[in-house]
């Protein structure tokens, strides 16, 4: 067994997704409940209450939600074909003469890139840097 089966999984295989509490939302999304909590508030998300009073979220808004989110990145982000990116904290970087070895912890996940060493010298990457793993295929690079 891969893991435990959320609510929102259970719903979707009783074929009754429609709505979405705000911890599932965020699941989804990637983000925090209080991230999606600030963008009910600000009016960027529609939410209602249901019969408990929790608020809910339709599929239909959250997946619009979501599309807009891919189409408008945070500023200063770059524009890129590569849809898989993983902002995260240099915590390694093993070097030699003409090879690097560097490892970003990306939230729970470790992405370990090999990169020439001056790639990570132009990009001043050290540890405790913020860097960025895009993932395109089997590649993955590394921005800052």
């Amino acid at each position: 067994m891969r893991g435990a089966v959320t609510s929102w999984q259970m719903r979707l295989y009783a074929g009754a997704v429609t709505t979405y509490r705000i911890g599932e939302a965020a699941e989804l999304l990637g983000v925090s409940v209080d991230t999606v909590r600030r963008w009910i508030d600000a009016g960027r998300l529609g939410a209602a209450r249901d019969e408990h009073g929790h608020r809910t979220v339709a599929g239909a808004d959250l997946a619009a939600f979501a599309r807009s989110l891919a189409d408008d990145p945070d500023e200063g982000t770059r524009r890129s074909s590569a849809r898989n990116r993983l902002r995260g904290i240099v915590t390694a970087i093993t070097r030699d003469q003409v090879m690097a070895q560097v490892d970003i912890q990306a939230g729970p996940f470790r992405v370990v890139s090999l990169m020439s060493r001056e790639a990570v010298d132009a990009l001043g990457l050290e540890v405790g840097s913020p860097a960025v793993a895009v993932i395109k295929s089997t590649t993955v690079v590394v921005e800052r």
